[in-house]
């Protein structure tokens, strides 16, 4: 595990995406961070991807540390102002508050861009993410049981939310 010196939260850049898509496949590798079985290619990923809220935390000597960024649940106009959340952190680097760092970033630059409702769908077996999402105030809503087969088992998901206490009043 390397320690934190200096890091600086910026906007998330395609020129990033190497880092970041190295940073995903880690997560994808521990079978508890995301349905998905591979890291899409950085058009597929940033297509998906709301085009505000994005970061990286980078060290003093260029490292991606971690990133955060949004998706819309819906292309529905109703649900314009919610989004899904994505919080993945290089493994040298867990553990250490650089998540809640980034969380609450990603917050703050999600209220700025409208957004009044945050969700997150995490394998519950992954405590340290659903610590991190509520120690960011998210709420648990519910447990999303068997929503989703990874390599041919089914998987139950908690279901987080955190609504904005500025957005959408």
């Amino acid at each position: 595990m390397e320690t934190l010196t200096q890091i600086t939260l910026q906007p998330l850049l395609a020129e990033h995406y190497p880092q970041v898509k190295a940073i995903y496949e880690q997560g994808i590798a521990t079978g508890n961070a995301t349905f998905q079985t591979s890291a899409p290619t950085w058009e597929t990923w940033d297509a998906v991807h709301l085009p505000h809220s994005r970061l990286v935390a980078i060290t003093d000597s260029g490292k991606v540390a971690g990133w955060a960024a949004l998706s819309p649940v819906s292309g529905r106009c109703v649900y314009g102002g919610v989004a899904e959340v994505s919080v993945y952190l290089h493994e040298d680097f867990r553990g250490q508050g650089l998540g809640a760092r980034l969380l609450s970033q990603l917050i703050q630059e999600s209220e700025a861009n409208g957004m009044w409702t945050l969700q997150a769908g995490i394998f519950r077996e992954n405590e340290a993410s659903i610590g991190l999402h509520q120690k960011c105030g998210f709420r648990t809503v519910g447990m999303r049981e068997r929503i989703g087969q990874l390599d041919g088992q089914w998987r139950d998901t908690v279901l987080l939310e955190r609504r904005s206490s500025t957005v959408g009043l």
